[in-house]
Parts: structure tokens; C-alpha cells; sequence
């Protein structure tokens, strides 16, 4: 397992393949890239700036991650969760899962991301022509993360 929240970039073809690597009984690999779009709200977006707590967003992915394991039959997982100023386009997190099979790595993914996105201590802070604004969490979000049977605690961190 593997937990990172870092300012720079991050490669997809080789994080997967670390995350494989010699780990023969992997038969299905997942993964969910999430990127800033240029809109949000009806509003166009220059830049989004991610602040975290460090060290408590490191333990809630943890968390997060042991929570997959704990449901779902999976052999690793990567969490990487980009912080500081981004740009439309700009990849902001990377959610892999290995297992033998794919629904177990499909679901474990899935959860990961659901739960990333309402209960990791991330704060967004959006740049519009209207001046900066902090995103807030969305309805839709709380309902993807109620379907594994959490209700959201919403205190202002969010994905």
C-alpha cells in the first residue's frame, strides 16, 4: 500500500507498473485518474489550489485504503493526491487497486474514490473570474459514499 500527497506530478503507466510489479497472482489492475476542469458551477476555472493537513491526510488515506482491504479481497493499492496550485487539465489524484479479479478491484477503487471525496481532509479553493471561492462538498458525493453504507461527516474537507 501505497499512500503519497505530493506537489508534483505523477506518471500513470509507471506508478501502475510499480504497483504490479513481480506480483504474479494480479489479474486485474484498476485505476481512477482525476483531473481539474475548467468549469464548475456555471463558473469557468483558471486554477484550483489544494491544501491538506499534513500528517492527518496522510492517516485518513491510510484509513482509507485499510477500509478497501477490509471489504474487498485486493493485493495493493496507491493512493496519490496532488496538492498546491493547479491548472485545468492538471492531473490531482491517482486511486490504483491490484486483486486476482476485476469486480473486487473495480469496487475497492470505486470506494476509495467515494470516500476520498468526502471524508479526506482536502480543502479546494477555486480561482474564477469572479474572484476565489471554496468549493464545497456535493450532494452527489454524500450519496456515492452512502451506497457502501457511511454516512458523510462533512466538516469542511472534501476531495
Amino acid at each position: 500500500m501505497a499512500i503519497r500527497v505530493q506537489p508534483q506530478d505523477f506518471d500513470l503507466g509507471a506508478e501502475i507498473a510499480q504497483l504490479r510489479a513481480n506480483d504474479a497472482r494480479v489479474g486485474a489492475v484498476v485505476s481512477f485518474i482525476g483531473t481539474v476542469r475548467d468549469m464548475n458551477e456555471g463558473a469557468g476555472v483558471s486554477e484550483m489550489e489544494l491544501e491538506h493537513y499534513p500528517g492527518m491526510t496522510e492517516k485518513a488515506l491510510d484509513d482509507i485504503v485499510a477500509q478497501a482491504k477490509a471489504r474487498w479481497s485486493i493485493f495493493d493499492a496507491l493512493v496519490i493526491h496532488r496538492v498546491g496550485p493547479l491548472k485545468p487539465l492538471d492531473q490531482i489524484v491517482l486511486v490504483a487497486v491490484t486483486s486476482a479479479h476485476r469486480g473486487e478491484a473495480f469496487a475497492a477503487c470505486e470506494f476509495i474514490m467515494d470516500y476520498l471525496k468526502t471524508q479526506a481532509p482536502f480543502w479546494k479553493k477555486e480561482q474564477t473570474a469572479q474572484g476565489a471561492r471554496w468549493v464545497d462538498a456535493r450532494v452527489a458525493d454524500d450519496k456515492a459514499l452512502a451506497k457502501w453504507g457511511i454516512s458523510s461527516a462533512n466538516s469542511g474537507g472534501q476531495e
